[in-house]
């Protein structure tokens, strides 16, 4: 009989979990493998922007401490909603952070933007583990974030379905021995389109991505391909690996998410089906594995896996981030900023598609000494994301 192994044979603890951003897809995926380990887990906190009918129903069902709504407006509703129950309602940013601060075994941070980062800046030193799905905290605030969870000695792991591959394709290897890290697009709904096509691209176009179900924002930046640029800057901050030794490459059936090569010529890759519940459920159970009822790979069916370069001609918003990562200090921040900006000024039609990049490129060539600056301190960075936001917002009217 072969020994048992610790990490997959024993009986894990329950765990207790805290979820920010509960009601959005990767909140939604989370709570599915909840309901799909009964037992596994004593759900704590979960907070939700505005959808109060949602986070009630989930916070009852999972039986929560607390509920936050970020809208301190929506207070009432949400105390009627859970009126009955053991929940406790709160409201607003100060009850999202102590709701953060609760002890907990993980807590999932999956707030889209900016207005994730202080509450799952704040979980750091009462949480063990941080499960990171907010882009911001790395992209925005990289060393700040980094800063207070090494001080903390928070476990960080990346719920992103690349840089989750990128971890279990690093793990118990010598590091040194890495040559690169490539992270993989699938192109987005546009990876053939011409640039005709795309200057008259719009939202509904835009909306309709082949292999992943996210949100409105993230799925325009995979159209961009911002979203794999701000994944770059992600992963810099994430692994032991210089700025140099990132890149990307379109990989049309996002079914490799990351290739990771090494001094002696190999290179390991982490395959899966687009499924974000397979990245989740890993760190919430590493060093375990839990079984899922994702859907497992049938290579025959899908026969080949192809790989094309990028074209920064047609998407030239990963060369944005790039360059951006290269300059360091708050140009990230910076370029989230804008990019948030342009994207919401397209998803309501005041922007063309194409200009999505151009209004990231014009603020970030108009930054000056002041805004382009080194970050110390979670003040630093909200400081810089409200002046770029500022300028972003004064150039859409040299659009349209």
């Amino acid at each position: 009989m072969p020994a048992l192994n610790p990490a997959t044979d024993q009986t894990p603890p329950v765990q207790r979990l805290s979820v920010l951003g509960a009601t959005g897809s990767v909140g939604t995926s989370t709570l599915a493998l909840v309901d799909e380990t009964p037992g596994a887990f004593d759900v704590v906190a979960l907070s939700a922007h505005g959808n109060v009918a949602r986070l009630a129903e989930l916070a009852r069902k999972h039986h929560a401490q607390v509920a936050v709504i970020a809208d301190p407006a929506q207070y009432e509703a949400l105390r009627e909603a859970l009126a009955g129950s053991d929940c406790e309602a709160a409201a607003g940013p100060q009850a999202l952070v102590e709701a953060a601060q609760r002890p907990v075994d993980c807590l999932l941070g999956a707030i889209m933007g900016a207005a994730g980062l202080q509450a799952t800046l704040a979980a750091a030193g009462h949480a063990k583990r941080i499960a990171l799905a907010n882009k911001e905290c790395l992209v925005s605030a990289g060393d700040v974030f980094m800063a207070e969870v090494a001080r903390h000695g928070t476990e960080l792991l990346p719920v992103d379905s690349e840089h989750s591959a990128a971890f279990q394709a690093l793990c118990g290897d010598d590091h040194a021995g890495v040559e690169r890290i490539v992270l993989t697009a699938s192109g987005g709904p546009f990876r053939t389109a011409s640039l005709a096509t795309l200057e008259q691209a719009g939202p509904a176009q835009a909306l309709k991505h082949p292999n992943w179900t996210m949100g409105r924002k993230i799925t325009i930046d995979s159209a961009t391909l911002m979203n794999k640029g701000l994944e770059l800057i992600e992963a810099y901050h994430l692994f032991p690996v210089e700025k140099e030794q990132l890149s990307a490459i379109v990989h049309p059936q996002s079914i490799v998410h990351c290739l990771v090569e090494y001094a002696d010529g190999s290179v390991l890759a982490q395959l899966a089906s687009p499924d974000m519940r397979t990245p989740i459920a890993y760190a919430l159970s590493y060093p375990r594995r839990m079984a899922t009822t994702c859907p497992r790979l049938d290579l025959l069916s899908i026969g080949a896996l192809t790989f094309e370069p990028v074209d920064e001609a047609r998407f030239p918003a990963i060369r944005l981030a790039r360059e951006a990562l290269q300059a360091g200090g708050s140009a990230p921040a910076v370029l989230n900023a804008a990019n948030e900006i342009a994207v919401e000024a397209f998803l309501d039609e005041r922007l063309k598609f194409l200009e999505i990049a151009r209004l990231v490129e014009q603020v970030l060539e108009g930054a000056d000494n002041d805004l382009i600056r080194p970050l110390h301190t979670l003040a630093d960075v909200y400081e810089v994301d409200e002046r770029a936001r500022a300028v972003a917002r004064g150039r859409l009217a040299q659009f349209g």
